[in-house]
């Protein structure tokens, strides 16, 4: 472990104006999405959707890195290039999920823990040598009746504090990633409790385990009120409850922030990040890591007819980058989406 370089890429991760994409779906996922715009689910369609994305032209303008699959780890372009060179060749780092899924927590029937430590090590090994830079592991927290309790927030936070650890320990970078659903009609408030809850015991367990906070990005969610609540939260009760949440939980030596969407629509979630940075007040750079808020519009375009619409898939795919770049600086406007090119 080398802590002057792993601080660098940490710092690179959230630079001003950039922030990353999350395309580290499981073959499942992606099964899904493609189902959803008639697509069959191939490796081969999988491999060219992602060379769709990948190979955009200025992407790195807005864009530090991005998160892949095992399977896209290993992928190349129909020219023979690998996606980690790709992608590095533009300035762009390769990460990778390598979590194994949330998986029940035992007698708790409504909760989840995640899984994958077991040889861990060696994964990450493997995963430095093919390109990785960054790593990313995702913790699911659900808000309902008598949840989420104490046990499923101590199980996880244990897990990705290892997890940190073990990164930090192969040279690459941590995303840690407590996800807190915004499935449900919880309030705002029970989504702060929670999300309080969960970063702090997750911030405890790292430095339990001795993983220094200036090499861990925290992709965190948004303290909303859930999908199905009757009062619906406004951008700037978002930005005042996740700040004041984030500045009472997180360490002030933490390397950044990036959000997840988490449902959001792609508007929506760029709109509450500009929120949050016009807000101000943050000890942090406060970015992105979307993926369906930033891809919902690219693979919309793309399944229509792979080939033809190549082109307008990446301008959509720019757009959106863009977008929420100028959101992570403060300078979004949703008057700038009447230029969308889609």
């Amino acid at each position: 472990m080398n802590k002057e370089t792993l601080v660098e890429i940490a710092q690179a991760m959230v630079a001003p104006g950039k922030g990353i994409i999350a395309a580290d779906e499981s073959s499942g996922t992606c099964q899904k999405r493609f189902d959803a715009v008639g697509v069959p689910c191939t490796e081969e369609n999988r491999r060219a959707y992602r060379e769709v994305l990948f190979g955009t032209r200025g992407l790195e303008e807005y864009i530090s890195g991005v998160i892949l699959f095992d399977e896209t780890i290993k992928q190349k372009t129909a020219d023979g290039i690998p996606f980690p060179k790709l992608l590095a060749d533009k300035g762009i780092m390769p990460g990778i999920k390598v979590d194994a899924g949330a998986k029940k927590l035992a007698f708790h029937s409504e909760e989840k823990v995640t899984e994958g430590l077991d040889g861990l090590r060696e994964r990450l090994a493997d995963y430095a040598v093919l390109g990785a830079r960054f790593a990313k592991w995702r913790a699911v927290i659900t808000i309902g009746p008598g949840i989420p309790s104490r046990a499923c927030i101590h199980a996880n936070a244990h897990a990705l504090a290892r997890y940190a650890a073990l990164c930090q320990e192969a040279g690459i970078v941590p995303i840690v990633e407590p996800e807190v659903l915004i499935d449900g009609d919880h309030t705002i408030e029970q989504s702060y409790e929670a999300t309080s809850a969960t970063l702090k015991k997750v911030f405890e367990e790292i430095a339990e385990q001795g993983a220094f906070f200036e090499g861990i990005i925290l992709k965190a969610s948004m303290v909303i009120a859930g999908k199905g609540a009757v009062h619906q939260s406004t951008a700037s009760e978002v930005a005042e409850a996740t700040i004041r949440c984030l500045l009472e939980t997180a360490p002030r030596n933490l390397a950044g922030v990036v959000f997840l969407s988490g449902g959001q629509s792609d508007e929506q979630a760029t709109a509450h990040l500009n929120a949050m940075n016009q807000r101000g007040g943050s000890s942090w750079p406060l970015s992105f890591s979307y993926s369906r808020a930033i891809q919902n519009p690219v693979l919309k375009i793309w399944a229509q007819d792979h080939a033809a619409h190549v082109d307008c898939a990446r301008d959509a795919l720019l757009f959106r980058a863009r977008m929420n770049s100028l959101a992570s600086q403060g300078k979004y406007s949703e008057d700038l989406e009447k230029n969308r090119p889609y």
